[in-house]
C-alpha cells in the first residue's frame, strides 16, 4: 500500500514524469555534467595510463561529485516543498485526507514521487563518472560511497522539504524555509567532504556507516512528525487554510514574537488599516503593505529571522572578529540569505492576482501600470530588505568595536551598497517573472534559476578558466563576466587598505601588476565594483521598463490606466 499500490505515488509519477520539463531538465543536467568532465579532463592524459597522475583524476571526480551534490541540494526542495501545499492550493487537500489512505502512505507517496525524478537525474550521471575510472587514482568503491552520500543527502533534504510543506499553506513559504534549513546542512556536507579529501579511508568509512545513520534518523523522525500532522490536521474545514488567531499565536509561540503594532516589526508587518485612505494614495501599495503576509500568521517570518540569526552568530564571530580578513564571507552569507528569502515576497505579486482572478479587474481601473508595479515592488522589497538588514547589525557592531575597520570606511560602504543592490535585483527579477508567468511556483523556480545563472554561473566559469585554461586568450573575458555577481564584487573589494598587514582579494589576480590606485585601493578592484553597480542598475531599469511595456502592450492599458478600445 505504501509503494506498489499507492494511488498518490502513481498519480504523482504519471503527472511529473510525463511533463516536457522532465525531459528538458534531464537533458540540461546531463549536458552540464558532461561539460564539466569534458573541460576538466586532465590534459596530460592523452593516452590511457593507469599509473600516471592519479591526483588530477581524484580532483576531477571530487569536482564532479561536489557539482552534482550542490545541484541536487538546490533542486530537492523545488521538487518536494510543494507536494503538500500544492494540494492546499488546488483545493484537494481535504479530499486527500478524507480518502482511505493512511497518512504514512500519503507522505511516502509524496516523498518517493518528488524524489524519483531527482533520482533519475543522479543515476543517469553514472556513465559519465565511470569514464573517469580508467584514468586511475579513484576506486570503484569510492565512487559508490560518493553516490551513497549523495542519495542519503537527497532523501534527507526531500524529507525536510515535505515536513516544511506540511507546516505551511503556500509553496513559496515552504520553499524558502526548506532552503534555510537545507543550506547549512549542504555547506557542512561540502566542508566534510573537502576536509577529508586526503584521508580517503576515513572518509569512506564515515560515509558508509555514520552518514546513513544520521540521514535515517532525521528522515524517519520527520516522516512520523509529518504523518502525525496529517492524522490530526489543524487546517481541515477551511479549504486547507489554517485559521490563525494572532493573539493566541503570540501567547503560545516559543522564541521570537512579532508585534505588528510595534517598532521595528511594523516596518515589514504593519498593522491593518482601520481608517480611510487619504487622497492620492496608491491603493495597490497600501493594500499590499497592510495585508496579512502569506495569510498564515507570522510563522514563516519568525522561522526566517530565527534561523538566519542562529547561523549569523558563529559566522559573525569568525569572519568579523577572529579573522577580519574574511569579512567578505559574511557579506556573501547576507547576500545568500537575501537570494533565498527575497524572491518569495515578489514572485507571487502578479501571479497571485491571476490565481485569484482579480487581475482583469485591476487592469480596468484608473491605476496606471507605473503605480501598479511600483506598489507591488516596494511592498515585496520592504519585507526582504528589512529581514536582510537584521543581519547587518553585526557589521555595524564590528565597525564600532574593531579599530582595524575604522580605516576602511569606503569598504564598509561598498559592502552595504552590494547588499542593497542584491535586495533590489532579487525583488525586481521576481516581479518580472511574476509578470511573465501564470503560476507562482513557476515564477519562483524561474527566479531562483535565473539568480543562480546570473550570480554563480560567471564564478563557475571563472574558476574553470583560471584552473584549466589559464593561458587561453578568452580567460580574461570570462573573468570580466563576474561583474554580474555580488559575491565577486564583495571579494574583489579589498578588506584592508594598502599599508596594513593583511589584504583579502580572492577573485582578482591583477593587483600585483596594477600600479594605479585611488585612496589606497587598486583601480582594478574599483573598476570591478563599479562594473557591478552599473550592470545591476541597468539590468533592473531594463526589467522594470520591460514590465511597463508588457502591461501596456499585452493587456492594452493606456497611459491613464484604462483599457484602450480597439478601433476599426
Amino acid at each position: 500500500m505504501y509503494l506498489f499500490e499507492n494511488p498518490v505515488l502513481q498519480r504523482e509519477l504519471l503527472v511529473n514524469l510525463r511533463l516536457p520539463r522532465a525531459f528538458f531538465l534531464l537533458l540540461i543536467y546531463q549536458l552540464l555534467l558532461a561539460a564539466l568532465v569534458y573541460f576538466a579532463w586532465p590534459k596530460d592524459n592523452l593516452r590511457l595510463d593507469l599509473s600516471s597522475n592519479p591526483g588530477s583524476t581524484s580532483q576531477l571526480v571530487n569536482l564532479f561529485f561536489l557539482g552534482q551534490y550542490i545541484l541536487a541540494s538546490l533542486m530537492a526542495p523545488s521538487f518536494a516543498a510543494g507536494a503538500i501545499p500544492g494540494e492546499k492550493e488546488r483545493k484537494t487537500y481535504e479530499m486527500l485526507l478524507a480518502s482511505p489512505l493512511q497518512p504514512q502512505a500519503i507522505v511516502m507517496g509524496k516523498l518517493v514521487a518528488a524524489l524519483t525524478h531527482l533520482a533519475i537525474l543522479i543515476f543517469a550521471s553514472l556513465p559519465i563518472v565511470m569514464l573517469c575510472l580508467p584514468l586511475g587514482g579513484v576506486s570503484f568503491y569510492e565512487v559508490l560511497a560518493a553516490y551513497l552520500a549523495l542519495i542519503c543527502s537527497v532523501v534527507t533534504f526531500g524529507m525536510i522539504s515535505i515536513w516544511c510543506g506540511s507546516q505551511f499553506k503556500r509553496t513559496s513559504a515552504s520553499l524558502v524555509v526548506s532552503y534555510l534549513l537545507i543550506l547549512p546542512l549542504a555547506i557542512l556536507g561540502v566542508l566534510f567532504w573537502q576536509a577529508l579529501e586526503s584521508r580517503g579511508a576515513t572518509r569512506f568509512n564515515l560515509t558508509v556507516t555514520v552518514l546513513p545513520g544520521i540521514a535515517a534518523a532525521i528522515s524517519i523522525s520527520l516522516f512520523y512528525l509529518t504523518s502525525a500532522r496529517l492524522l490530526y490536521p489543524p487546517d481541515v474545514g477551511s479549504e486547507g487554510q489554517e485559521v490563525v488567531d494572532l493573539d493566541q499565536e503570540a501567547a503560545e509561540v516559543v522564541g521570537l514574537v512579532i508585534q505588528r503594532d510595534q517598532f521595528p516589526d511594523r516596518l515589514f508587518a504593519p498593522p491593518k488599516r482601520n481608517t480611510l485612505m487619504s487622497d492620492h494614495t496608491n491603493p495597490i501599495y497600501d493594500k499590499e503593505m497592510r495585508s496579512e503576509i502569506f495569510g498564515q500568521g507570522t510563522l514563516m517570518l519568525r522561522l526566517a529571522i530565527q534561523i538566519s540569526m542562529i547561523l549569523a552568530i558563529p559566522l559573525m564571530a569568525i569572519f568579523l572578529y577572529i579573522r577580519q580578513g574574511m569579512a567578505p564571507w559574511y557579506i556573501a552569507y547576507v547576500c545568500v540569505f537575501n537570494i533565498l528569502v527575497g524572491p518569495v515576497f515578489s514572485a507571487g505579486s502578479i501571479t497571485s492576482e491571476r490565481e485569484r482572478q482579480t487581475l482583469d479587474l485591476l487592469l480596468t481601473t484608473i491605476i496606471t501600470p507605473w503605480q501598479f508595479l511600483w506598489g507591488k515592488l516596494i511592498s515585496g522589497l520592504r519585507v526582504s530588505s528589512v529581514l536582510t538588514s537584521f543581519l547587518l547589525w553585526p557589521v555595524l557592531l564590528a565597525f564600532i568595536m574593531v579599530p582595524e575597520y575604522w580605516a576602511i570606511i569606503p569598504t564598509i560602504i561598498a559592502y552595504l551598497v552590494i547588499i542593497a543592490l542584491t535586495c533590489l535585483t532579487t525583488a525586481v527579477l521576481a516581479l518580472f517573472c511574476s509578470t511573465v508567468f501564470h503560476k507562482t511556483v513557476t515564477s519562483l523556480i524561474v527566479t531562483y534559476t535565473t539568480i543562480l545563472v546570473l550570480y554563480l554561473g560567471p564564478l563557475a566559469g571563472s574558476f574553470f578558466a583560471q584552473n584549466y585554461f589559464p593561458e587561453s586568450p578568452t580567460t580574461p573575458y570570462v573573468e570580466y563576466s563576474t561583474i554580474t555577481s555580488p559575491f565577486a564584487a564583495a571579494f574583489n573589494f579589498p578588506i584592508y587598505m594598502e599599508g596594513l598587514e593583511k589584504q583579502s582579494n580572492r577573485w582578482s589576480r591583477a593587483n600585483s601588476q596594477d600600479t594605479g590606485q585611488w585612496m589606497g585601493y587598486p583601480l582594478n578592484d574599483l573598476r570591478h565594483f563599479g562594473g557591478y553597480v552599473l550592470f545591476t542598475l541597468v539590468f533592473n531599469a531594463t526589467l522594470f521598463k520591460l514590465m511597463i511595456w508588457l502591461f501596456g502592450a499585452r493587456w492594452r492599458v493606456s497611459t491613464t490606466g484604462g483599457p484602450t478600445l480597439p478601433t476599426n
